[in-house]
């Protein structure tokens, strides 16, 4: 038998042994590689490079927190041990279909950019038509809000349809939601804590970040409209942040790396990289049975170094566990917007699915699904882990 052989890996499912995602089960930590779960915890007679409660623990925030280095010799550790189908390798796997993944990392802060020029314009000519689209401020800094952690929730938790305050006609009505939208976005999850008072730089990102995540941030757009002059986003968003359960390291994304978007005007010097870089992910959005929409990760103005480095420049700290999100992937076509805001022009032109229904925004039970690919280290096809939510009815 080849090596990795047992394992049956199809290379074009985008979990190959270059991959080599990692989640948490109710064992502890665990990878994923083709169809099979791998639960790390169980094999502590062949993986010496982390401690065992690292790999026992209900969070990947511990084992995240050794650093890069340690995570590189667990990945080489693994490619290792999973050569042949041992006995306590085959007792510690099992099939994917079977796996009930938990939220990956326990979450410390949550912050939501804003970094797709073409998410930004379109968004603004439909909130503020008689005006300019994009703030002043937006091509100077990563625009940004901080959101609730306590919300942010694991793939496949159900949405229940949030209820606010909204104008319906001339008046003010509280009512459950009627514009219930989907951003389908990239998150990065951070490893260690920074010192307060110190502020980073985009080129400490690969230092200081440990993954990466899909992300849906569920946005209620009648409630958001009413209440975000002049502070942001509140109730409009806070409600729910789904994220994927498989966070993909990012010594997996060193492939993916393309050059960023032109900047004009030339950024701060404290946004600027030596070495800048984006990602190359096609993201792909469905709702129920029917593809809606392909945003392109590498189309994004800010990059996520440069948003580390805004996050931190007055002084305040990130923690392991911090998680933030790019903001809404857009492209520049129409098939490539990652919100129905977008699609269907704020429900003023409503999309049809395949079973011949229209949307204008989701309906209750509707399965909102999104999921990437990049090009994995060997060059073939890398998967992220899925983001899937399903709506429910208000309370």
């Amino acid at each position: 038998m080849k090596e990795h052989e047992w394992l049956e890996i199809d290379q074009d499912n985008g979990y190959s042994i270059d991959h080599l995602p990692l989640g948490i089960d109710f064992s502890g930590v665990v990878t994923r590689v083709g169809d099979t779960i791998i639960q790390l915890s169980k094999l502590t007679d062949s993986i010496k490079s982390v401690d065992q409660k690292a790999l026992s623990s209900n969070s990947l925030n511990h084992l995240f927190s050794l650093g890069h280095k340690a995570m590189e010799n667990l990945r080489e550790e693994i490619v290792e041990i999973t050569r042949e189908a041992t006995k306590e390798l085959l007792s510690a796997s099992y099939s994917f279909d079977h796996a009930r993944l938990k939220l990956p990392v326990q979450v410390g802060n949550f912050v939501d950019f804003y970094s797709s020029l073409h998410h930004a314009t379109n968004v603004g000519r439909l909130f503020r038509p008689n005006a300019d689209p994009l703030p002043k401020a937006w091509r100077h800094l990563p625009i940004a809000y901080h959101g609730r952690s306590s919300t942010v929730l694991p793939s496949g938790t159900k949405i229940v349809r949030p209820k606010g305050l909204f104008q319906k006609g001339g008046d003010v009505v509280f009512s459950e939601t009627g514009a219930l939208d989907f951003e389908a976005e990239v998150g990065f999850i951070v490893a260690k804590e920074s010192e307060v008072g110190t502020p980073l730089s985009p080129s400490e990102f690969y230092d200081y970040v440990a993954g990466v995540v899909l992300v849906n941030d569920w946005s209620a757009r009648d409630i958001q409209a009413f209440e975000y002059v002049p502070l942001g986003p509140f109730l409009g968003k806070s409600f729910a942040t789904s994220m994927s359960c498989l966070v993909t390291p990012i010594e997996a994304l060193l492939g993916a790396r393309v050059q960023p978007v032109r900047q004009d005007p030339t950024p701060s010097s404290y946004l600027f990289d030596p070495d800048p870089w984006a990602l190359d992910i096609g993201l792909s959005i469905k709702i129920n049975q029917t593809t809606v929409s392909s945003p392109p990760f590498r189309s994004m103005y800010w990059t996520p170094g440069q948003q580390l480095a805004h996050m931190t420049i007055n002084g305040a700290n990130v923690t392991c566990g911090d998680v933030f999100a790019s903001g809404t992937v857009s492209g520049e076509n129409e098939d490539q917007v990652g919100s129905l805001i977008e699609l269907t022009q704020d429900g003023r032109r409503p999309i049809t699915l395949v079973d011949g229904t229209s949307r204008s925004y989701l309906d209750d039970g509707d399965v909102v699904t999104i999921s990437a690919t990049t090009r994995s280290l060997s060059g073939g096809r890398l998967s992220f882990g899925e983001v899937i939510g399903e709506v429910l009815p208000s309370l």
